[in-house]
């Protein structure tokens, strides 16, 4: 440790090429290069892999035994290297449960003010303990609605919207369609109800048994077929339609499913405890005259102020109080101390019960990195994945003054870094690349910022110094709108909006064009448009509305855990109230990209996604081999048991649980990561198995699929959006967000579309370097170009300046915000007084990329 430098040598992860490189410690250190380069796998896979692994080494025999299951990086030598602390945006799968509370353990600390210094109501014989404040335990619970605040609840108007119809002729609306609809009215015909006569006409506790009955009946169903089909009798098993609903809406990991049955509840407030979630017990504890729900629903501003007094009162010596009095000064002051840090990092705009899967992953990061300050440690290395991402310029400088804070106290930060203004502050830069995949992986520069001005090879240079190495004006991505901006050939309105910190909005969504939503970090842009507009858009269109993940024949990607799933997105605490939408009319189908993992494990990957492989699976079934030996394409499936290695299930991976720390997954030691078993991997075609094909990056394999037009198609899309250094059979736990997105955007682009589209897409920058935002510009503008609308929320000022109209919400953030302050044209938007935006933006046109 005598030397300032963590030393590398041979690193060979993923696809850095026996990489040698000297890193300072005691820095701010900012790796950079274009996605998939390298720079994730040496400072991620590499060096904190590494600082992990020695520090596993340390621990009891039983869980290295497990930790060895796992594996090492592959690199030589590492000397220098302090431990390590790794803040990723990959996100967890977190439930409506977990909240920012729970993750800066705020929560923890006001429980515990609440049951230590509380004013308990007269009489109470004795304190709660901390665990009666919390929604999440059985003795804080509300018992009424769990803890969650909200009762879902369904009636006969609900469930019935047309009593004129029959039960043939579907006025239980809620039932599903299709054979399990007509399976549950054969049903109640064998009952022995009358399914022909309209709904209103039947008795009135027939009606209430068919729809709210928890009893399940088995009858002898005799069904009515086509002339013509088979008839045969079967066991059907009656549910009723509330049953139905609740179960699908609980259970359910379809989020088309449950969109659909929400349609026939009714969301209220729990009676018991007004939405609050607690008993009543702890709800009659107040401190400073609030109960905890009403603290915790506060935004982190006004929490803040309500506690200050009490961390400035002192007690008086002898005074009966005095100890309550002492222990609440203690917990605010440590309160107020981490509602600081939170203020700093521009998140003051949110609140304690603000609920966990409802924040963007930068506001995940800077909750964590919020709790890294106050954890006081020092001599460790910070390694960072992108903590810009999701900050709006304004917001830019205090993350960068927490940084220089995580430094003084004597850490070193290893940053993974695409905004340009963070690299420029850095002591020390590691430029990775020159491409993606296996045209990266070296290092191109080690050394001051000012140095990479000097290496041609580099992707970096040119956003870095813009201007010196290029004809565009400063700071320009090709790709943008043409000039003079394109003119919306019609305008989608909503009046009245309400929903989160959006109170009685009215928005113009101009259609025909490129539209950038900004403002800074709460004010309300991703609520307008990936809430409130695509909620809107699918109900106006119906489920079949929304592009969905491409059909997929014997379960080829890995079910329900890959679809998407927009529960956990869902606030139900605060209901969307549009009072009137104009210009409908001219939408035909809503795309939503978002950054979502395309799946929660290693049987998830782009080749699944994307339909592809379905291609893939025809053609080793068409091979002489594979017919001989009767193999058909479900063989090829890495999900049937015939086919796929039994060992991992086909994942090609087995999930190691490493006690106390977070699950990790190690390739399979019977198949070696191929998923197959030895005889499906005899069949080749081209001399390939099905696992090599798996194993290929997408532009190898456009190569060698050049001959199947449907995989082909596939692979032009997916190079098209910087997507070819990816490995078809690539896990979906291992691709970024922005990966994801794009993947999703690539299955998208591939399909034949009809009428108009409305794309709508949350921060598409994220996790792209500058170079790779300009092929999503180009693919995003072509479709504009073609016919369609496209809105995104963006906080790069470069796509901004490259918009075709710009919406502006804010002035703040959280109660701040939630209004349209601007809207125009970038230049007018620019120009517009109130809005915190525009002098970043005007920089930006005026070709100055310092911060305004």
């Amino acid at each position: 440790m005598s030397s300032p430098f963590v030393r590398v040598r041979g690193a060979r992860e993923h696809n850095l090429r026996d990489v040698d490189v000297d890193i300072p410690r005691d820095s701010l250190v900012v790796f950079t290069g274009v996605s998939g380069s390298g720079k994730s796998s040496l400072a991620f896979g590499t060096l904190y892999a590494e600082a992990q692994r020695r520090y596993f080494e340390s621990v009891a025999p039983y869980a290295r035994r497990l930790i060895h299951q796992v594996g090492a990086p592959r690199v030589e030598e590492i000397t220098g290297l302090p431990p390590a602390v790794a803040l990723e945006q990959r996100r967890s799968v977190p439930t409506s449960r977990s909240s920012v509370g729970t993750v800066t353990t705020l929560s923890n600390s006001l429980r515990m003010l609440f049951s230590r210094a509380g004013d308990y109501p007269v009489g109470t014989a004795e304190r709660l303990d901390s665990d009666s404040f919390s929604p999440n335990t059985a003795i804080g619970a509300c018992p009424e609605c769990h803890g969650l605040g909200r009762v879902h609840r369904v009636t006969e108007d609900s469930l019935v919207p047309d009593p004129t119809l029959s039960i043939r002729e579907g006025a239980i609306a809620a039932w599903p369609g299709a054979w399990q609809g007509k399976n549950l009215r054969d049903i109640l015909a064998a009952l022995g109800h009358d399914i022909d006569r309209p709904w209103r006409e039947l008795p009135p506790e027939a009606r209430d048994w068919m729809l709210f009955t928890d009893e399940q009946p088995v009858v002898t169903v005799h069904p009515v077929r086509d002339a013509n089909r088979i008839q045969r009798p079967y066991q059907g098993t009656y549910m009723s339609a509330k049953r139905y609903v609740l179960h699908t809406f609980a259970d359910s990991r379809s989020a088309a499913l449950r969109r659909r049955v929400q349609r026939f509840m009714e969301s209220l407030p729990c009676p018991t405890c007004e939405g609050r979630r607690l008993r009543p017990e702890a709800l009659a504890v107040t401190f400073a005259g609030h109960d905890i729900a009403e603290l915790a629903a506060m935004p982190l501003t006004a929490l803040a102020a309500v506690l200050r007094p009490a961390a400035e009162h002192t007690g008086e010596p002898g005074v009966p109080e005095e100890a309550a009095v002492g222990v609440a000064a203690t917990l605010t002051r440590d309160l107020l101390a981490r509602i600081e840090v939170l203020t700093e990092l521009g998140l003051g705009y949110l609140s304690t019960d603000r609920a966990t899967p409802t924040l963007s992953s930068g506001e995940l990061q800077r909750l964590r990195l919020a709790t890294q300050l106050r954890s006081g440690l020092f001599g460790v290395v910070y390694v960072l994945d992108e903590p810009s991402a999701g900050l709006h310029p304004a917001d830019g400088e205090a993350l960068l003054t927490v940084l220089d804070r995580l430094k003084a106290a004597g850490n070193s930060l290893f940053v993974v870094e695409h905004d340009m203004d963070v690299v420029r502050r850095a002591d020390w830069i590691v430029d990775v690349g020159p491409h993606a995949g296996e045209h990266g992986g070296r290092v191109l520069y080690s050394g001051p910022v000012a140095g990479l001005a000097e290496v041609a090879e580099s992707a970096t240079r040119r956003f870095l110094f813009p201007g010196e190495f290029s004809g565009d004006f400063p700071g320009e991505l090709s790709g943008a709108a043409p000039e003079p901006p394109r003119e919306p050939s019609g305008l989608l309105r909503l009046y009245g909006v309400n929903r989160h910190n959006l109170r009685d909005l009215d928005a113009e969504i101009p259609l025909g064009v490129f539209t950038a939503v900004t403002g800074v970090s709460g004010s309300g842009k991703s609520t307008l448009v990936s809430q409130v507009l695509a909620d809107v858009l699918r109900d106006h269109l119906g489920t079949g509305g929304e592009s969905g993940r491409p059909g997929e024949s014997d379960a080829d990607g890995d079910g329900a855990d890959g679809a998407e799933d927009d529960s956990a997105r869902t606030d139900t605490a605060d209901v969307t109230a549009v009072a009137a939408v104009k210009g409908l009319e001219a939408v035909d189908r809503l795309v939503c990209v978002d950054q979502k993992p395309i799946g929660r494990t290693p049987r998830s990957n782009l080749a699944t996604y994307t339909g592809l492989f379905d291609s893939v699976r025809k053609l080793y079934a068409a091979t002489d081999e594979a017919r001989a030996r009767g193999y058909t394409a479900g063989r090829f499936s890495f999900n049937v048991a015939t086919g796929r290695c039994e060992n991992c299930q086909g994942e090609g991976f087995v999930a190691v649980e490493l006690l106390f720390l977070p699950g990790a997954y190690a390739a399979c030691t019977v198949c070696g990561g191929d998923r197959y078993n030895p005889e499906t991997l005899e069949i080749t075609y081209r001399g390939v198995n099905i696992a090599g094909v798996l194993a290929m990056t997408v532009e190898t394999a456009a190569g060698f699929l050049a001959d199947v037009p449907s995989a082909a198609r596939s692979l032009r899309t997916l190079q098209e959006v910087g997507l070819g250094y990816l490995r078809l059979g690539q896990p979906a736990t291992e691709l970024s967000g922005g990966e994801a997105q794009r993947i999703k955007l690539a299955t998208e682009l591939q399909r034949s579309r009809r009428g108009h589209t409305l794309y709508l897409l949350d921060e598409p920058t994220t996790g792209l370097h500058p170079a790779d935002t300009e092929l999503l510009l180009r693919q995003l503008h072509g479709l504009v170009a073609a016919g369609n609308s496209v809105v995104v929320v963006e906080h790069d000022m470069h796509v901004v300046a490259g918009a075709d109209r710009v919406i502006d919400l804010g002035p703040g953030g959280g109660d701040e915000g939630g209004r349209i302050v601007a809207a125009g044209t970038p230049a007018e938007v620019a120009r517009a007084a109130r809005s915190v935006t525009a002098g970043y933006l005007a920089g930006v046109l005026r070709g100055d990329t310092r911060r305004a």
